[in-house]
């Protein structure tokens, strides 16, 4: 079994043997959520002049949340409105492939340089995504990388609606004590 480090790092250079491994190895779902979780703290710190401490708890929970979501609508979306005739996918599989797919995310903690930080969370934001249309798309045996891209547009815009339907119950955080 691969070490996390090396298992990241293969992540972040968006190997996509890393990802078939991943998606197969059923004990690596521990690996995965550590990779969301290392990446959430290291955005945490990247912006602690804005989110302060309750701020890096708060964004770890909804990152581990959003991982959980996320992964379920991809799922959904990829397996019954956009399959291909060879996809044959799990759950559990989309959770271990796109957790490894924040790797990348952990670079964030380097936003803590005055000035570069929006440019950093920017760059890696895009190869976070690039690595989750990888992820995707081995994960549901895809052929066709633009049906990864499909599914992983769908299945944002789903949970862009379902974040804005519980921030509008729950009045956002802003009103949360403090």
């Amino acid at each position: 079994m691969s070490t996390l480090t090396d298992r990241m790092i293969r992540a972040a250079k968006l190997d996509v043997h890393l990802y078939e491994e991943v998606e197969a190895d059923k004990q690596a779902f521990g690996q995965a959520m550590g990779v969301v979780v290392l990446a959430s703290l290291a955005a945490g710190i990247g912006n602690a002049g804005q989110t302060g401490v309750s701020g890096l708890f708060m964004g770890t929970v909804i990152a581990l949340i959003g991982w959980f979501v996320w992964a379920y609508i991809t799922y959904f979306v990829g397996t019954r409105l956009l399959p291909e005739p060879q996809t044959r996918a799990d759950y559990g599989e989309l959770l271990r492939t796109i957790g490894f797919s924040s790797a990348p995310g952990v670079l964030r903690i380097l936003a803590i340089i005055p000035l570069l930080g929006p440019i950093i969370f920017f760059l890696c934001s895009i190869w976070m995504l690039i690595a989750m249309v990888i992820a995707v798309r081995q994960a549901l045996d895809y052929s066709s990388t633009w049906r990864a891209v499909g599914v992983c547009f769908i299945g944002w815009i789903i949970q862009m609606v379902l974040f804005g339907i519980v921030v509008a119950l729950f009045g956002g955080f802003e009103s949360a004590p403090t």
